[in-house]
């Protein structure tokens, strides 16, 4: 079995996450359309933020782009923390502040 260091696996685990959050964003079931319209967001915008969240997984999946795609994960982490702390859902901002965490990580874990 082939050594795959912890970095490589972290990495890859926030791709994932982006992914499925891509996903559950640009297909948006009634609960995510539900607190967007909650949170003041036009209706089209989990699209804007599904987009964003599937090309900052495509940025992170590869090596030369990884820094890049990561910084781009983070402020959308970042909006997400704000959102919901803003409208007073303060248990809501535990889950994006754990990735955003991860994502610094991941970032310095990958430095030259």
């Amino acid at each position: 079995m082939r050594n795959v260091p912890a970095k490589q696996i972290l990495a890859y685990a926030l791709v994932g996450f982006f992914i499925i959050g891509a996903i559950g964003n640009i297909l948006a079931p009634k609960t995510i359309t539900e607190e967007y319209a909650r949170w003041g967001y036009p209706d089209w915008f989990h699209f804007v933020t599904g987009s964003l969240e599937l090309t900052s997984a495509i940025l992170m999946a590869r090596q030369a782009s990884r820094t890049i795609g990561s910084l781009l994960a983070a402020c959308i982490m970042a909006s997400a923390i704000v959102t919901v702390i803003f409208h007073g859902e303060y248990t809501h901002a535990i889950a994006p502040a754990v990735v955003l965490g991860c994502l610094v990580l991941s970032v310095y874990l990958h430095r030259k």
